[in-house]
């Protein structure tokens, strides 16, 4: 579990084939040195396992259906990459609840400066609609981030300048593919109201007698 707020950027090292997989070694940020081998990382919204850790450098596996579902097989060496350690019972909520289980695959079509801001619009994928609402939260590449707008497929966002100084935001331009993972409790809301959907039904004289609509 993640909150969505990065703790730093580690810069892609080598990528090598490993069975249908591949394996990531990736420069180690000063504020992370306490990783540790079997410890759970957020790279770009993706939750993984550091399989080895050394100086100054830590590796992770990517599984077929990690690089099926996400763009990290798209990462090559020079790449920089947002990171985050998991959550600990102790630590706050800055951001909001992420999982690392990514829902999709967006594509960036436009990007503005507006002083020392910059708005970016995603087209995301049709299926994570249900889960998108205005002023919600959503996670790309795993930065937790607010929703200014929501026109059909695609939402904009403000980046302010300590989320293009502190994640890989910075550098992406129109065209470029991020990881987007939806709000779980949105998620959650839409799969009990489905259920309910299902065992009740949903007409005119629930939503009256819930005191959604008012009677005649």
């Amino acid at each position: 579990m993640f909150t969505g707020i990065v703790e730093g950027k580690g810069k892609v090292l080598k990528v090598e084939p490993k069975g249908k997989g591949k394996r990531l070694t990736l420069q180690l940020p000063p504020l992370l040195t306490d990783l540790q081998p079997g410890d759970s990382i957020n790279i770009n919204g993706v939750c993984l396992t550091v399989t080895e850790k050394r100086e100054g450098v830590f590796e992770c596996d990517l599984s077929y259906e990690t690089l099926a579902r996400s763009t990290l097989g798209e990462l090559k060496e020079g790449d920089w990459v947002n990171l985050e350690r998991a959550l600990r019972l102790n630590d706050r909520l800055g951001g909001h609840i992420v999982t690392g289980h990514i829902d999709g695959i967006g594509t960036i079509t436009e990007r503005r400066r507006e002083g020392d801001f910059v708005t970016i619009k995603v087209r995301f994928p049709k299926e994570i609609l249900p889960y998108v609402v205005p002023k919600g939260s959503i996670a790309i590449d795993g930065v937790s981030l607010t929703i200014n707008a929501l026109r059909t497929d695609e939402i904009e966002i403000t980046l302010i300048p300590f989320t293009l100084e502190k994640t890989n935001l910075m550098e992406k331009r129109v065209g470029d593919r991020v990881n987007i993972e939806a709000d779980i409790l949105g998620k959650y809301v839409v799969r009990v109201l489905g259920f309910r959907e299902k065992s009740e039904g949903i007409s005119l004289s629930f939503l009256k007698e819930h005191g959604f609509l008012k009677e005649d």
